[in-house]
C-alpha cells in the first residue's frame, strides 16, 4: 500500500479565524496548481469554526515530499496560527518523509487489511 491518508485535527488560535482561512485557501490553490499526486485535500470546521480538520490523500510518500515543498512557507504561517491536538498517518511513510515530519507529533497506523 503506497498510498498515504492524513488527518490533522487543529484548534485556531482565538482572534486568528480570518488570517487561517486565508492561508487555507492559498495552500488549497498551490495544491491545485503545482501538486501532482495529492488525491485528497479537505478542509472542515467545526460548528463555532474555533477547530479544523485537514483531510489529505497522497499517492505515496513522494507526492507528501512534493506538497510539502510546495506549501512550506505556507505551513510554517499557519503552524503559528493553531495548536495542533493530533496529526494521524495512516500508511507506510518512508523514511525520508518520516525524516521530513520530524519533531510534529504523530501517531502513523500501519495496514492490517486492506483491499
Amino acid at each position: 500500500m503506497k498510498e498515504i491518508k492524513i488527518v490533522a485535527h487543529l484548534r485556531i488560535h482565538s482572534g486568528k479565524l480570518a488570517e487561517f482561512k486565508a492561508i487555507v485557501e492559498a495552500c488549497t490553490k498551490s495544491v491545485r496548481e503545482k501538486d501532482t499526486g495529492t488525491v485528497q485535500y479537505d478542509w472542515f470546521f467545526n460548528e463555532d469554526q474555533t477547530e479544523s480538520q485537514l483531510w489529505e490523500r497522497y499517492r505515496d510518500s513522494d507526492a507528501i515530499l512534493e506538497h510539502m515543498a510546495n506549501v512550506g512557507e505556507k505551513l510554517g504561517q499557519l503552524f503559528g496560527l493553531v495548536d495542533f491536538l493530533s496529526v494521524d498517518i495512516y500508511g507506510s511513510p518512508s523514511e525520508q518523509l518520516l525524516k521530513a515530519m520530524e519533531g510534529m507529533e504523530k501517531t502513523i497506523y500501519t495496514p492490517f487489511q486492506t483491499i
